[in-house]
């Protein structure tokens, strides 16, 4: 076959090319023509001996494909994301149109189901034309072709300890691998002959048509009929069969993507056509009428493909982004992170996740009806994300910017940074999770013999912080701190109760002063809260992301993310058992293979007597249970007939709010706050939907609602011991011991 080179090509090249295929025809002349001689000629037998010494076993095995990302919608699998850094798709040989394989055979390697993996006739051939110089001939059969590609994929998969040692390797192995060098064209061969050794002349062609490039990052027949048609292989026809074999000698340049493209293209698609209609494979007429085709964006749709997160669905964008930064801890996809890396580079697998499509549906749409995408006065933030009790699995992420993660970026609309995941998942940094935090503090008072009707010092007032005791090493914490109430709350005595169902922040220091700080912490880090982001402490320098025990840290200054506090509740409601999130169930691997997703960590975090009474006293705060209509977030509850409990949470000048609740089988968490920069929410109104500190309260029953139609949860929960009621007589007075 003949390939147009570009003018004035360069002398030494053209030598060098005439002398690699003259000794390459003299040893295959030997070996495969003329044995007998060959074994008297001292050239030929220096020439097996290069020959024999080569490797001689290649596998086609499985090609780079697209990784897919699965949801589940009413029970079954719905396809939400595709992620590739090769854009193929692997097709079996009936999915492939019998034209598209003409068109390979009939221009590639017209001899393919007659010779060995290397035609000694298309070498002879070549030698003799490049030795006249002007044009120069190939002789790489489909089955060379193969070997080269497979041998250039295989390039790509070797991975150094840096991505600049990877990018070198890489490099250095593709230029081996197309090396014009005698040596490397024998190891071609060998590698050829041993193919169609081992596999028919049918599954050498197949294996061609999927690794072939046909531009950019798409390869293989499939993607590129998907590509510039559209379509399926096997759907394609005589005219866009010859057009894509066209572009597999020179991609970058004989693409149908632009005016020289649609040239180039055509002069080999119709070289191509005429050697099909040489073979027999297609009719004059139909060779005549194709060669008439006038190529066009009218006729190739030149589709990009839809690949990352970017172009998910778009209820799953930053599930699909939050999933991803998982990868590097699948264990099922190798035993280090390098290899994990290594395996979703190479593609091919099926990510089944734990997102419910429904429930995710009302989730996004809710955050994006409730929180603008942008306002001109405040940079808001919306996020909420629901958490599976018993098993941590992650069922919706909502937020309400929109997802772009491209180097351009799309505005002041959208963004890269998952507010509802931890800095290492998703670049936040986590916001103070206010009175939601108290839910910490009501535990240790519980599993240090208090009761909740138990009554504290509700009164606002400064407190030394050296009468707070704390066994971490943060502190020591000195000096005065002066804490207050909302507004028209100061007060004397009140119960804990009544405190936890109003969230009085007077009545929780007043329980802390009794507790120890560490304690407070150490039952949060036992519900799985950490900052969001790691930080360095600045009273000991130590670095990590354990969460403060400053005596604030009580009414909830840590900075701590959705997705944390909405498992941290998951565990409360499962009668004190966490459950770490999850948000992938199972993987199918590229040979279709069932494999584990991410393990299930479940521990018994809290006593169940002391969960149950926990949930007992926190459904007050969202205006249910014994306390009635005293919760301050009361405009949160569902109203729907099912049990609900959890902790409303407004920061330090109103910048940051929260509700964190759930029923029996589901927690979610809610956040509407400043992203950046410090506007009051309570000061503050957003046209159409009202004061911005209480949106809150118009995302959370609107999710909660759909979610309990789901899971149809308990329409009570347990009443706790009396014991819990009242003090057991087992005190930790004046902030010593515990």
């Amino acid at each position: 076959m003949a390939v147009q080179n570009p003018p004035r090509r360069g002398v030494f090249t053209g030598i060098l090319g005439t002398l690699v295929f003259s000794a390459i025809a003299g040893i295959l002349v030997a070996a495969l023509v003329t044995p007998a001689i060959a074994v008297a000629s001292v050239t030929a037998k220096s020439g097996f001996g290069i020959f024999n010494n080569l490797p001689s076993y290649i596998e086609i095995g499985i090609q780079a494909a697209h990784n897919k990302i699965y949801a589940k919608s009413r029970g079954k699998d719905v396809q939400i994301a595709t992620i590739f850094n090769q854009n193929r798709q692997e097709v079996t040989w009936e999915n492939v149109s019998q034209y598209a394989k003409d068109a390979a055979v009939d221009g590639e390697d017209r001899r393919f189901y007659s010779h060995g993996g290397v035609d000694p006739t298309g070498v002879l051939r070549a030698v003799i034309s490049n030795a006249g110089g002007g044009t120069t001939q190939g002789a790489s059969t489909i089955a060379q072709q193969l070997v080269k590609n497979i041998l250039i994929q295989q390039a790509l998969q070797i991975h150094k300890s840096t991505p600049e040692a990877t990018l070198a390797a890489q490099k250095a192995a593709i230029a081996a691998a197309q090396a014009t060098t005698l040596s490397r064209k024998l190891k071609e061969i060998k590698l050829a002959i041993s193919l169609e050794k081992k596999y028919t002349k049918n599954e050498v062609l197949l294996a061609y048509l999927n690794i072939a490039g046909f531009n950019g990052t798409t390869y293989g027949i499939e993607s590129a009929a998907e590509r510039y048609y559209g379509i399926h292989a096997k759907d394609l026809n005589i005219v866009q069969s010859a057009t894509i074999m066209a572009i597999v000698q020179k991609p970058t340049t004989r693409a149908p993507i632009n005016a020289a493209g649609y040239a180039q293209n055509t002069a080999r698609r119709n070289h191509i056509l005429q050697a099909m209609e040489a073979a027999g494979h297609i009719t004059k007429a139909q060779s005549t009428a194709a060669q008439a085709v006038v190529e066009s964006p009218k006729t190739v749709k030149n589709i990009s493909p839809n690949n990352g997160c970017i172009a998910a669905t778009n209820y799953s964008k930053w599930f699909c982004d939050y999933v991803t930064k998982l990868i590097p801890e699948l264990t099922s996809l190798g035993a280090t992170k390098s290899q994990r890396v290594r395996a979703w580079s190479h593609g091919g697998y099926d990510l089944h996740t734990t997102l419910n499509l429904s429930l995710q549906r009302v989730a996004q749409r809710t955050v994006s009806q409730f929180v603008p995408a942008y306002t001109p006065f405040l940079n808001l933030g919306g996020a909420s994300t629901s958490v599976e009790m018993g098993t941590g699995r992650i069922i919706t992420m909502a937020e309400n910017k929109k997802f772009d993660n491209t180097a351009k970026g799309g505005g002041n609309r959208t963004s890269a940074v998952n507010l509802n995941a931890n800095y290492a998942y998703g670049g936040s940094a986590g916001f103070q999770g206010g009175s939601t935090y108290k839910a910490f503090t009501l535990i240790d008072w519980l599993r240090h013999g208090h009761g909740l009707n138990e009554y504290v010092n509700g009164n606002a007032r400064t407190v030394n912080q050296s009468s707070f005791a704390n066994t971490c090493p943060d502190g020591p914490f000195i000096g005065p701190y002066t804490f207050h109430n909302d507004e028209g709350q100061t007060r004397g005595p009140v119960s804990v109760m009544t405190a936890t169902a109003a969230s009085i922040n007077a009545g929780f220091i007043s329980m802390a002063q009794q507790l120890n700080l560490c304690d407070i912490r150490n039952v949060a880090m036992s519900l799985g809260v950490r900052t969001a982001a790691t930080f360095t402490n600045p009273f000991n320098g130590a670095v990590g992301n354990a969460p403060m025990t400053n005596p604030s840290s009580v009414l909830g200054t840590n900075l701590v993310s959705p997705l944390t506090m909405a498992a941290a509740f998951a565990g409360i409601g499962n009668k004190g058992t966490y459950c770490a999130p999850i948000a992938i169930d199972s993987i199918t691997s590229p040979t279709g293979t069932r494999l584990p997703g991410q393990q299930r960590q479940c521990r018994k975090a809290v006593p169940t007597n002391i969960a149950q009474a926990a949930v007992y006293a926190l459904q007050g705060s969202l205006g249910g249970g014994p306390a009635g209509g005293a919760g301050t977030g009361g405009a949160s509850n569902p109203r729907d007939g099912t049990a609900v409990f959890g902790k409303t949470g407004t920061t330090n000048n109103s910048l940051q709010s929260w509700v964190v609740g759930a029923n029996s089988k589901v927690a979610t968490a809610v956040w509407v706050g400043n992203i950046r920069g410090s506007v009051p929410l309570r000061a503050t109104y957003i046209p159409g939907v009202g004061n911005a500190a209480l949106i809150r309260h118009q995302i959370f029953p609107n999710i909660q609602r759909a979610i309990d139609k789901v899971y149809h949860p308990a329409a009570s929960f347990p009443t706790p011991n009396s014991s819990l009621l009242k003090s057991s007589g087992t005190k930790v007075t004046n902030g010593k011991g515990g």
